[in-house]
């Protein structure tokens, strides 16, 4: 793999890495991303391509999400946002998996396919099988001449721009956008929501852009800092309950690529049966614990997982949390922070990442290491 001195030199000197600097560029990537996919008109989600009838839309009965990686946590969020706010029940595999047994046929069914290149090889050998099978198909990539969005029946492009580093962070976050937009998408289409309804959701989407710039300034310093008492354990947990499992999963990955630190994503309840076994008074635990104020069920999980980090505190207080603003209990504690504003749930994990992200790339550079080219990986997995 390159080495340090192998890297392209970054656009800005303010950034000594591209990775960082991809970070700083995902507010502009996410409001590119929103503005592409709403039709002014309408003030509804649009598609860039869709050879679907209306009717074939409305008539969808379940869907499947394929994909690898960070990708597949994408997807894995956008399984509880398309569920809750189109009531339409969502598997997510592995598309290496999905592509190496035959699928049942499925009039009536839509298979997602997301891959950032658009050229990820067991991506797209997924999209094929679904297709052999009489599955509509679905494609999400940052590409749009690329080989899954030629391919399918319908696109979305995310807006992200070139991303240079290995490790995803504004392809992610947009992944994770166009997945609240499809759900919007298909609520509309089921008559699940009312375009009054839509039009609220997508303005409080169109409100992070404009939130995220002031929280990466902040969480970047916070995060160096947190970096130096935490650089040098080589295992760490992470747990969210809900939608905020998939950003865990995210958190531990982006701490394994670029750190080669053993990191294990869990949900929250889980942690109880086994790996508590795991705890000691040197383990540190990263836990989301965001909430939603206006949400009773959100309220209801944080509840639970507050009851769990006080069992955890029994054992150890090495915690670095991600909490809610207006949380003084969790703030209270005196371990290391990264407060987020008030949003509705399922927008939560498209901040909740950036602290995480911010925190595995000092950590590796603290470690000494090149966050844009993690040994034994290359961008896009081109081989099956």
């Amino acid at each position: 793999m390159p080495s340090s001195s192998d890297a392209p030199p970054v656009s800005n000197s303010r950034f000594p890495f591209h990775m960082l600097e991809e970070i700083y560029q995902q507010p502009e990537a996410i409001r590119k991303t929103i503005e592409q996919h709403v039709d002014s008109a309408t003030n509804c989600v649009r598609l860039d391509h869709s050879s679907f009838a209306a009717a074939e839309w409305g008539a969808l009965h379940s869907v499947s999400i394929v994909a690898s990686g960070s990708s597949r946590h994408a997807g894995l969020c956008g399984k509880l946002m398309i569920e809750e706010l189109a009531g339409v029940p969502v598997d997510v595999e592995h598309a290496s998996e999905y592509g190496c047994r035959k699928p049942l046929n499925g009039g009536g069914s839509l298979v997602i396919a997301i891959t950032q290149s658009g050229e990820t090889a067991d991506t797209t050998a997924a999209q094929r099988l679904a297709k052999e099978n009489g599955k509509k198909t679905l494609s999400i990539s940052n590409v749009v001449d690329s080989t899954i969005s030629r391919e399918a029946d319908a696109n979305f492009f995310t807006c992200a721009g070139k991303e240079i580093a290995i490790p995803a962070t504004k392809s992610f976050t947009t992944q994770l956008t166009a997945m609240y937009m499809l759900a919007l998408f298909l609520a509309r289409h089921k008559s699940v929501l009312s375009p009054a309804q839509t039009a609220s959701r997508l303005a409080s989407l169109a409100q992070l852009p404009s939130i995220l710039p002031g929280l990466i300034e902040r969480f970047d310093p916070q995060a160096k800092s947190i970096a130096q008492s935490f650089y040098y354990d080589e295992v760490f947990i992470y747990l969210g309950r809900g939608v905020h499992y998939p950003i865990a999963l995210e958190g531990a990955l982006k701490l394994k690529e670029i750190s080669y630190v053993h990191a294990e994503g869990y949900p929250t309840g889980e942690l109880r049966h086994g790996p508590t076994a795991l705890l000691d008074e040197t383990l540190p635990v990263v836990a989301i614990m965001t909430r939603d104020p206006n949400d009773r069920e959100s309220m209801l999980r944080y509840e639970k997982s507050r009851s769990l980090l006080d069992e955890i505190r029994e054992h150890s207080e090495r915690q670095i949390l991600v909490a809610s603003e207006g949380d003084q209990e969790i703030q209270a504690l005196g371990v290391p922070c990264f407060v987020l504003p008030n949003l509705d749930e399922l927008l939560l994990p498209i901040l909740e990442v950036v602290p995480l992200q911010l925190l595995a790339y000092h950590i590796a550079v603290r470690k000494g290491f090149n966050p844009d080219h993690p040994r034994n990986l290359v961008k896009a997995v081109t081989v099956d």
